[in-house]
């Protein structure tokens, strides 16, 4: 298989084609095939893109129809037949049910880009200028989202300083013996604590980037309590987790908060096209016209997708039952293979269908993922030194499929142990 042509005109800045060097020439489902025929057991799925899988039929012959009766394709902010399903679908279907009360706003097709935007809303509305974000937090690598980003392997190429953000303890980044929620209330509240009075706070449920944390519902109670007590704006940052990956539409759902701002991209669209918004508590929407706009935050193929997505998916609960199923099937596949390995190697983290293992370091967890790719199967590391073997599967996954996959990594799994162990005596 030849990849002179990446290799050659490719910029260095390449990342997931290093661990996987194949090319891709088609998919269907929860596989890829690379040009040779190969079918590989997608765990990546587009870093959480694709959580209906690639090139779900049911969305793809909405696609195809739209195209063939030459419906709008790019239509920057105007009204079109494609974005009034959508807001319809959304409203009728996702927020309505959910006693969420939100207007729309389309951003450029990127998660950074609505986190830029909601960022930027929250001061204009506010009048402040800080920002709380948390430890491990990813929120993009423009500027403004990268300054709430904790990695500093993206921080380091800003090229300048990134400001405007305090980066406070994520839930349990201080171990069990510490409320962070209590110490950001009270860094907050102390005029000592060095902390400007925050315009917003913004948090992922689950930390997809910074290694599977899920903050537990009781801390994220506390977190849109200080919130709401203080005139601070919560953002809930759900480009990842969102979009039924953590069981739920909505990862914040079982915590029972409403966020006043919530950034949506990456499976928004259903089929992996660009698509992001903000959604927005009603009385904080104060752009004026044009303030924040984008070239290509009119993707109308996006939301053909993605309102055909909403009518498919989730327009009764079957779907969440079945994330639920396939849920605790991921869980107790992972279980047994901490189990399995010496006593403390690993851990389980995350929840819902954003679930992975913890191991001792990023070196372990890379040569997890090369054994499993080894056997046929995608599946990337995260966290802060790409120590957690992250399970990103499509959510349309079977039982069978989804047995497939667990059964390679255990494979994989024991390889690298037992090879730990040998190189060890």
């Amino acid at each position: 298989m030849n990849t002179d042509i990446f290799d050659e005109f490719e910029s260095e800045v390449q990342s997931y084609a290093r661990s996987f060097p194949v090319v891709f020439e088609r998919a269907e489902g929860c596989y890829l095939y690379d040009t040779d025929g190969k079918q590989y057991l997608d765990f990546l799925a587009g870093a959480g893109t694709l959580n209906y899988g690639h090139n779900h039929p049911v969305l793809k012959k909405a696609l195809l129809s739209h195209i063939e009766e030459n419906g709008i394709t790019h239509g920057l902010d105007l009204h079109t037949s494609a974005k009034q399903k959508f807001l319809e679908n959304l409203q009728s279907l996702i927020l309505e049910p959910r006693g969420l009360n939100y207007v729309v706003q389309f951003t450029g097709p990127t998660g950074t880009n609505a986190v830029e935007a909601a960022l930027k809303l929250a001061r204009n509305v506010t009048g402040r200028h800080n920002i709380i974000s948390f430890t491990n937090g990813f929120h993009g690598v423009s500027l403004g989202a990268m300054a709430a980003t904790g990695n500093s392997h993206h921080r380091e190429a800003s090229g300048i300083p990134l400001t405007g953000v305090t980066t406070v303890p994520f839930d349990g980044y201080m171990g069990d013996s510490l409320d962070t929620a209590a110490l950001l209330e009270q860094m907050i509240d102390d005029p000592s604590s060095g902390v400007d009075h925050p315009a917003a706070i913004i948090v992922e449920t689950v930390q997809g980037e910074g290694g599977l944390n899920a903050a537990s519902e009781k801390w994220l109670q506390q977190v849109d309590r200080i919130c709401h007590e203080r005139d601070i704006l919560l953002i809930v940052d759900d480009i990842q987790a969102g979009c039924g990956r953590t069981g739920t539409f909505f990862s914040f759902e079982p915590a029972g908060i409403k966020p006043d701002i919530v950034t949506m991209s990456k499976s928004l669209s259903g089929f992996g096209l660009p698509f992001a918004v903000v959604l927005i508590r009603p009385e904080l929407d104060q752009w004026k016209p044009g303030e924040h706009n984008g070239t290509f935050r009119g993707n109308n193929h996006a939301f053909t997708t993605a309102a055909q997505t909403i009518e498919t998916f989730w327009s009764d609960d079957r779907f969440q039952q079945h994330i639920g199923e396939r849920a605790r099937q991921m869980q107790s596949g992972l279980e047994k293979i901490v189990r399995n390995a010496p006593q403390g190697m690993l851990k389980l983290k995350g929840r819902g269908m954003m679930q992975g293992i913890e191991c001792p370091d990023g070196e372990m967890a890379s040569a997890v993922s090369r054994a499993a790719f080894a056997r046929d199967m995608i599946i990337e590391t995260s966290g802060s030194e790409d120590q957690v073997v992250k399970c990103l599967c499509p959510l349309i996954i079977s039982e069978a499929e989804l047995s497939t996959g667990l059964q390679i990594l255990a494979e994989a799994f024991n390889e690298v142990i037992a090879r730990k162990y040998s190189k060890a005596s």
